[in-house]
């Protein structure tokens, strides 16, 4: 598994680098983006919420940031003032075959959005897509002409 110090040196380099990290920019959620993922409907989100998806996760939580991460992935949670406005980064990292951290994408919330529930549903659903599209890519070479 990665190590803390591996992490940090990983975070370090994506938020140092953002034009080579993050060339299509950070996602900003909006009505619009959780309308695009289908999480706009309230019954869905709110019986959706998965309380135990975090306990996949080891946490590392510092005055900065909180560091999640397991087997396959790497998650920086990053509060921030921006324009006077609170917001919070999050930046997925896919972790492949031991090698370093795959920046895949940074999401960002803020106003009604920057609450712990929308940046975990969000990210639940982006880590899920991150892995259905690991699987598409995995299959593409093991199929039999």
């Amino acid at each position: 598994m990665i190590s803390p110090a591996e992490l940090e040196d990983a975070y370090k380099e994506f938020s140092g680098n953002f034009g080579k990290w993050v060339p299509d920019g950070v996602i900003p959620v909006d009505l619009s983006l959780l309308h695009d993922l289908g999480l706009i409907d309230h019954v869905q989100f709110e019986q959706g919420a998965n309380d135990t998806f975090a306990q996949f996760f080891h946490v590392l939580e510092t005055q900065e940031k909180v560091t999640l991460f397991n087997q396959q992935f790497a998650v920086w949670i990053v509060p921030k003032v921006v324009d006077e406005q609170p917001t919070t980064l999050t930046f997925i990292a896919l972790l492949i075959n031991n090698a370093k951290p795959h920046l895949e994408i940074v999401f960002s919330t803020t106003g009604v959005y920057n609450t712990p529930k929308y940046i975990l549903k969000v990210l639940q659903h982006f880590i899920s897509e991150v892995l259905d599209t690991e699987a598409v890519i995995s299959s593409i070479g093991k199929k039999k002409l």
